[in-house]
């Protein structure tokens, strides 16, 4: 069995030419969608991740506001750029780029966040929503990753969903929307004893961890369904997921390759979150 690729930067086109049929549409009302955009700090790859979601944003017809803060910016001071955006009618969505500095408290910058307009969907109020199956924004990755099964075919009803990784930003929510789709769900993590065993057992595999190819072939399920969120680099500079690929797909049904898989779809979602925020205004 070799498995088919399940190709994220296809699917992300597809979405972002569909936000900018509704973007656009907005904007002929006077109301066109609006996304801040605040990066602290010269990080090279923040500066990266940030100078894509601009270009997905001028690409979609989502207005783009990009603010620069030197690295020793004070908190209170990122925390006020912060609220005169949340009153500022023409911004939908603010994005803080991750990580700050050291001296920065990262919990009270996304709790200063509306939430109506945290579009990457990390308050505790957006949190609270997904625990609770209420409305509101859900955090891009795992959005991302329920678009792409939707998009594999994938069967979520009864299935055996894994995740591996039980971050707040991945691995939590993401256990909770299989939860939604009634799989039943395991959570594994660097505690989890024999994570093979939970990992066989899986019909969908998530692997969520940030450790380069920690997930091999054997250790797969064969017919599962493997979505590699991982972004890593290995001993020689590649990049890669948390996955094996090459040994994986010789097991899997369909995977997702990196890149090209889950990244595309995280920056995606990103521009779907905005443009709702904008639609629930209008």
């Amino acid at each position: 069995m070799t498995a088919s690729l399940i190709d994220g930067a296809a699917l992300a086109r597809s979405l972002r030419a569909q936000v900018a049929e509704r973007a656009a549409a907005l904007t002929a009302r006077g109301r066109p969608p609006g996304l801040a955009v605040i990066l602290v700090g010269e990080d090279a790859a923040s500066a990266v991740y940030v100078r894509n979601k601009v270009k997905d944003c001028e690409e979609s017809g989502i207005r783009s506001v990009l603010q620069r803060l030197p690295a020793q910016t004070p908190e209170a001071d990122l925390l006020a750029r912060i609220q005169a955006l949340n009153v500022d009618p023409s911004i939908h969505g603010i994005l803080v780029q991750l990580p700050l500095p050291a001296h920065i408290d990262t919990r009270r910058v996304i709790e200063t966040i509306s939430p109506d307009k945290d579009v990457d969907g990390f308050h505790v109020a957006s949190a609270g929503a997904l625990m609770t199956g209420q409305p509101g924004f859900l955090p891009c990755t795992p959005y991302g990753v329920m678009r792409l099964l939707e998009h594999a075919g994938a069967r979520l009803a009864g299935a055996e969903a894994v995740v591996v990784g039980r971050s707040n930003i991945v691995g939590k929510p993401q256990a909770l929307l299989l939860l939604q789709a009634d799989a039943t769900v395991t959570i594994c993590h660097s505690r989890s004893r024999d994570l093979a065993a939970h990992t066989r057992r899986a019909d969908v595999l998530i692997a969520a961890v940030g450790r380069a190819r920690m997930i091999t072939g054997d250790m797969i399920k064969p017919g599962a369904i493997v979505i590699d969120v991982g972004m890593n680099r290995d001993e020689t500079g590649k990049l890669c997921g948390d996955v094996d690929f090459d040994s994986a797909r010789e097991v899997a049904s369909a995977i997702t390759p990196v890149p090209g898989g889950v990244g595309p779809m995280t920056r995606a979602m990103l521009l779907v979150n905005t443009l709702e925020a904008a639609e629930r205004k209008r």
